[in-house]
């Protein structure tokens, strides 16, 4: 099925009449006959489940390839579907034969293996083109009234009849995003998609295993591929509402790379200037007064750290010990020495502090501490 952004019928794609177009190779796994239209859904479903459930990385080699040639098979599967002119608008959901339920699939299936192929640089095609499937499948299901939604707002990229089509489905105005009463409404509406999902697998499940048998009756297999529509229509709508807001995202951030590059504003030079505790100050001093005196950091530090008051240099530098007793010592023999030779201001000055010790007791004159 090719990305007609849901607009298109598959009874218009070729003339009645013509025969399935044969892939230009054969297949892997079928050899040189051509496959049906059922080997080539079934071969792109199971690879899309091995994908999807696989412990390896997604960009690593094996995966990728495995991606590829399923999208393969399913646009072979697609567009032999179209020719074959399985669906068409004007026709309800009981007209539609239970062999041929399965093929509503193939878009959703096409979009959900789109999104798992890796590269930075092909993100957005793969966003864009697997947004199409999605809706080409939402639309088809909505047309058969398969199950009650709305579709979702239509992109930038989607035609003239795609957003009437919308606009039809869904007439209610779109609140703001911020009205308190559509986040709430948008939010139980993600909580019912939930629930539904959940009970449409716990069904599938069951469904599931008695298809495998291969001893379903017919109603038995058109429940399960009712069954596998209206789950993929809760993965679809979660799908395109994830695409549209890394969409957004992407196309902003390629906006803003390959916009023109604004050079950076030239701010002009700083002249120098003096901090001023007043008004008064700043107009008798003034930026560059000669008289005003000045230091650079090189001189200031110089400065500390011969006086040793640097915080790195710790206390004041004192005189060591050892220097102290020295100096005792020396003025000590000096005494001696003075006395020895009777030096006359030397004898003077001894008999003095005598005499004033005589007269003067210990402590005398210190009356601080004596109330």
């Amino acid at each position: 099925m090719s990305a007609c952004g849901g607009n298109c019928d598959m009874k218009r794609s070729e003339s009645p009449g013509s025969e399935p177009p044969k892939p230009s190779e054969p297949s892997e796994g079928f050899g040189s006959d051509p496959p049906k239209l059922s080997e080539l859904l079934d071969r792109g479903w199971r690879i899309f489940e091995e994908v999807d459930s696989t412990n390896e990385p997604l960009n690593s080699s094996p995966v990728q390839a495995r991606v590829k040639q399923g999208i393969s098979l399913l646009e072979d599967a697609s567009r032999m579907a179209a020719q074959l002119q399985l669906f068409s608008r004007n026709e309800e959901l009981e007209e539609v034969s239970t062999s041929d339920l399965k093929y509503l699939l193939l878009p959703a299936l096409l979009g959900a293996l789109t999104l798992k192929r890796s590269g930075r640089e092909r993100r957005l095609e793969s966003l864009r083109a697997a947004r199409v499937y999605f809706m080409d499948f939402l639309t088809r299901c909505q047309d058969y009234h398969i199950a009650r939604f709305s579709l979702p707002r239509p992109g930038p990229r989607d035609t003239d009849q795609d957003r009437d089509r919308n606009e039809a489905s869904d007439p209610q105005p779109v609140q703001p995003a911020a009205d308190l009463v559509s986040m709430a409404a948008q939010r139980q509406a993600k909580i019912e998609r939930y629930r539904q999902k959940k009970e449409l697998e716990a069904k599938l499940s069951d469904a599931r295993r008695a298809v495998d048998t291969g001893q379903a009756d017919e109603e038995v297999q058109r429940d399960f591929y009712l069954l596998s529509v209206r789950r993929w229509i809760t993965v679809g709508l979660e799908e395109v509402e994830s695409i549209d807001q890394e969409l957004e995202i992407l196309e902003k951030m390629g906006g803003l790379q390959h916009g023109p590059r604004q050079p950076p504003p030239t701010r002009p030079p700083m002249k120098p200037f003096i901090l001023t505790k007043d008004a008064m100050q700043a107009q008798v001093f003034g930026a560059g007064y000669p008289s005003l005196p000045t230091m650079t950091v090189d001189d200031w530090y110089e400065q500390h750290r011969k006086r040793g008051v640097l915080p790195d240099q710790g206390v004041p530098r004192r005189v060591p010990v050892e220097e102290d007793a020295d100096a005792k010592d020396r003025e000590d023999e000096d005494k001696e020495r003075k006395a020895e030779n009777d030096d006359e201001e030397a004898l003077q000055k001894a008999r003095s502090w005598d005499d004033w010790k005589d007269s003067h007791r210990r402590g005398y004159g210190n009356r601080q501490n004596m109330g």
